[in-house]
């Protein structure tokens, strides 16, 4: 972090403008709106600042910059056209400690201007530390679009009747659901309307009414191969509104970083010695006994909790145990992987069949048809296969499968360390041996994944080379 956030309360506290054109006329407005005592030090004053004079709203010190005029003031900006008065004015209110902004130029400045968006009481600050102004005003504007006018009223009724509020709902998950219910319901609908006395008087009846108690729940949620971008808008909505997240291992620190702060995180991955089954008895327990205390759960699933997550089992369970729940799908590794990798899992000339696969069965099963794997223009994609990689090229070969057919392995897909690793099926195993692939990486087989050097574009580029002793050999 370049700079550090703060909001500064100016409200009757003197601040110096130094510069009297329609760039310093800018900063003295937004001052003013915060209610700052502005004084402006300019030979001369554009005419808008020339009407605040004459209005008493700011302060005319005329002449060149004097660093007297730095005496009284709490904050300093510099909006000359003369970078060397600009340079005077810094020095000087560096050397009181006072800080000082040069507009556009972060060389000279202790502190940056944001972009606003004021729906006050609430504020939002965009700032690019000085350094891409246009950038955080077209962040600005997309946000002006999103956040609806009626957000500052809102903010202004919770903050009347926050005492009430909390004394209402002392514990707070209960008071965290009281809030949801305030930015979500009739009180937030009736100020879009332009309602203000109803919205008021839905608060009021809200705060008299008993609440009743509140049953937990689970939401089951995808969180994709591990670039957070991918999380869909939902999933992220429901890790803000977590009490409890419980994370498989694989689901990536950035994807938690975007739940809420104070949300419980547990980690349910398998521990060491421990078998599958114990496991997924362990997440069972923990998922029934969070929502039976009336907490909000979180299950947070790397990929999507339906395609060889085991989702429909929990899912199972919850519903024999009288537990409410609900399913927010994530990007399944299969898509995310190829997508990042450049590989079209379908393509016209090549694949108009995929297969998702997972190379472990419950119990070690093996019940895939090999044959139907094994056939030519198609893509099969193939989860949890590191371990067994000389197999599944051997029993692909075996069935027909082309020794020459393309590979790729995505280990990291959509993360910072992605790699891919392709070459022939034949040389499947060795290839991995040799680039040292692990967990967690997805194998494509088929056509398509010939087209990975070709369509890179994330990541280090896809690596497509014999083995090393075959290399030597030849």
């Amino acid at each position: 972090m370049t700079l550090f956030p703060i909001f500064s309360d100016l409200k009757n506290r003197p601040v110096l403008v130094v510069g009297g054109g329609e760039v310093a006329a800018r900063k003295v407005q937004a001052l003013l709106q915060a209610e700052a005592l502005v004084t402006v030090g300019a030979p001369t004053l554009a005419p808008a600042l020339r009407d605040a004079v004459a209005a008493g709203r700011i302060v005319h010190c005329p002449g060149r910059f004097n660093p007297a005029w730095l005496e009284q003031a709490w904050l300093v900006i510099a909006a000359t056209d003369d970078r060397s008065a600009n340079a005077e004015v810094y020095e000087a209110a560096s050397a009181r400690r006072l800080f000082c902004n040069v507009v556009d130029d972060p060389a000279l400045s202790s502190f940056q201007v944001p972009a606003i968006v004021d729906r006050s009481p609430l504020v939002i600050a965009i700032s690019s530390s000085g350094v891409a102004p246009v950038l955080a005003r077209r962040l600005r504007e997309r946000l002006e679009s999103l956040l609806d006018q009626s957000l500052g009223a809102l903010a202004g009724l919770a903050a009347r009747y926050r005492g009430q509020i909390r004394e209402r709902h002392r514990e707070l998950g209960a008071r965290r659901r009281f809030y949801d219910w305030l930015l979500d319901g009739p009180v937030a609908t009736a100020l879009r309307r332009a309602r203000p006395q109803e919205a008021e008087a839905a608060l009021r009846q809200a705060l008299s009414q008993a609440e009743a108690p509140t049953p937990g729940r689970v939401v089951l949620v995808g969180a994709g191969p591990g670039d957070p971008g991918l999380l869909t808008l939902k999933a992220l909505r429901a890790l803000n509104e977590a009490d409890v997240i419980l994370h498989d291992r694989l689901v990536s620190a950035e994807v938690l970083a975007l739940a809420r702060r104070d949300a419980e995180c547990i980690a349910v991955g398998k521990r060491p010695g421990e078998d599958h089954d114990a496991t997924q008895a362990r997440i069972h327990a923990l998922m029934r006994e969070q929502a039976r205390a009336g907490r909000r759960v979180v299950r947070l699933k790397g990929g999507d909790a339906f395609i060889f997550g085991r989702g429909g089992e929990e899912l199972e369970y919850l519903r024999a145990h009288g537990v409410d729940y609900e399913v927010v799908p994530g990007i399944t590794a299969a898509l995310a992987c190829a997508a990042y990798a450049g590989i079209p899992l379908t393509h016209r000339d090549h694949a108009q069949t995929l297969q998702l696969v997972t190379a472990h069965c419950r119990g070690e099963e093996d019940g895939l048809d090999w044959a139907g794997l094994a056939r030519s223009r198609q893509t099969v994609a193939f989860y949890m296969g590191v371990g067994q990689l000389e197999a599944l090229a051997a029993r692909l070969i075996a069935h027909g499968r082309a020794p020459d057919t393309p590979f790729a392995l995505v280990e990291n897909g959509s993360r910072p360390g992605q790699r891919v690793i392709g070459g022939p099926l034949s040389q499947l195993a060795a290839l991995a041996r040799q680039h040292g692939v692990a967990a967690p990486a997805l194998l494509i087989v088929g056509e398509v994944a010939g087209l990975a050097s070709q369509l890179a574009w994330f990541g280090t580029a896809t690596q497509h080379t014999a083995p090393q002793a075959e290399a030597r050999a030849a």
